[in-house]
């Protein structure tokens, strides 16, 4: 977030300074402690780092978006969407899409692992996604702005669009494939739900 425009003192991620070591990125505001542990503990059981997605995040909790694991998300399926924060669609548990939710191109935990010891996620409390675990995320074009351009891999574009066949299908696909790499015994895993 130091990164945010204007940058005044010219931060970058840490990746972009060290690079002879693996670099593992457990991003989130704030990250998830669970997260964090079960990076640490798979490196201290089995001297491994996790399986790593394209921006160094470990696949088994930064695998699904937010979308595919929201409970919401079958009022997305039927096209129920609140329109304000306190009309009846809010009120109802709608989703939260219109609201500016970014789950549907945000890649993160929360809607399984949760915060607070498991107790709630932002959604839950009726705020949408910020998508605070995404790359330059502060710069994305309004916390509380609808997804009018869909970004990032396919199955984010389709979720995105608002594709109700073809979204979730593809969504299921890319959301399965992380989820056979990972070892029953692998603590990573086992925490992520998988």
């Amino acid at each position: 977030m130091q990164a945010a425009r204007p940058n005044p003192t010219q931060a970058v991620p840490i990746d972009k300074v060290i690079h002879d070591k693996p670099i593992i990125k457990v991003p989130g505001c704030p990250p998830i402690p669970t997260v964090m542990t079960a990076v640490l503990a798979q490196f201290l059981t089995f001297g491994t780092i996790p399986d790593l997605d394209k921006h160094g995040r470990p696949l088994a909790f930064f695998g699904n978006t937010i979308h595919d694991r929201c409970y919401r998300r079958p009022f997305y399926e039927q096209g129920k969407f609140a329109d304000t924060f306190d009309d009846e669609g809010a009120k109802a548990g709608w989703c939260l899409y219109k609201l500016g939710c970014k789950g549907p191109i945000t890649y993160n935990a929360c809607a399984t692992v949760k915060w607070n010891s498991g107790t709630s996620f932002p959604i839950e409390s009726g705020h949408p996604c910020l998508g605070c675990s995404e790359p330059r995320f502060w710069d994305a074009g309004g916390f509380y702005n609808a997804l009018s351009v869909p970004l990032g891999d396919p199955a984010d574009v389709l979720l995105a669009a608002g594709v109700a066949g073809a979204g979730p299908s593809m969504g299921a696909v890319f959301g399965v494939l992380p989820a056979r790499r990972a070892s029953r015994l692998d603590p990573v895993a086992a925490l992520a739900g998988r």
